[in-house]
């Protein structure tokens, strides 16, 4: 899971960081209003933190940014301001949870994990897609009721084809998707190609039907007729 922490206290921002980090998600930061804007209008995220008091603007507004360009994602509004105006506003512009600091990061964690569950699988914890089965809460995998061993940017990229199906996803989505920016300074998209081609074998192997299907010049798509 790729999130967005906008939040300019560096210390906070350093051990949300951390702690998901080690939670196994790709995270990204902005510390200002600026930094915030571009990057919600360059990427896609599947949860993005937002603290209301940020320099050069407010958190407020690039949530209303957010939700005019990907309404889909999940948000968070985090603030040290405990006014109910605020938490009615924010809400009221679609943000789908609100803390207010100080909080624990175990309860943070929690939460995120339920924002996603509800924007990606309208709160489900199961995602069937045929013979194959994806727990979103333990991350198990099963074909037919047996398990299959995935790695996390597996279980990832299979997520994202299944929250995705019948739509062609470009090498530089997926690759977004998967590692955040840090794409930008690859010299190439080639290990996408191996992440598809592993999880297509372990996939078959375990007797799935093959759903991945390449678009010449483009990229991939998860294609499901039933």
């Amino acid at each position: 899971m790729k999130l967005l922490i906008i939040e300019d206290n560096e210390d906070l921002l350093e051990n949300i960081q951390t702690y998901l980090k080690r939670e196994g998600y790709i995270c990204e930061s902005a510390k200002n209003y600026q930094q915030a804007f571009d990057k919600v209008m360059s990427y896609t995220y599947d949860v993005v933190l937002i603290d209301i008091m940020i320099p050069g603007g407010s958190g407020l507004q690039v949530l209303r940014e957010l939700q005019s360009v990907n309404p889909q994602t999940g948000t968070i509004i985090i603030s040290a301001k405990n006014a109910l105006d605020d938490k009615i506003e924010g809400l009221e512009l679609g943000a789908d949870d609100y803390m207010t600091k100080p909080f624990q990061l175990p309860e943070l964690h929690a939460r995120i994990k339920a924002v996603n569950r509800r924007q990606q699988h309208d709160g489900q914890n199961i995602v069937n897609v045929n013979e194959i089965s994806i727990n979103t809460k333990t991350m198990e995998v099963t074909v037919d009721e047996e398990p299959v061993d995935l790695t996390p940017k597996e279980y990832e990229l299979l997520l994202y084809f299944s929250s995705n199906k019948n739509h062609v996803l470009s090498k530089q989505t997926i690759a977004e998707h998967l590692w955040g920016d840090y794409v930008d300074h690859l010299s190439n998209l080639d290990f996408v190609y191996q992440h598809i081609k592993n999880l297509r074998k372990k996939l078959e192997e375990a007797g799935a039907n093959d759903y991945i299907e390449s678009v010449y010049g483009i990229g991939y798509k998860f294609k499901v007729t039933k």
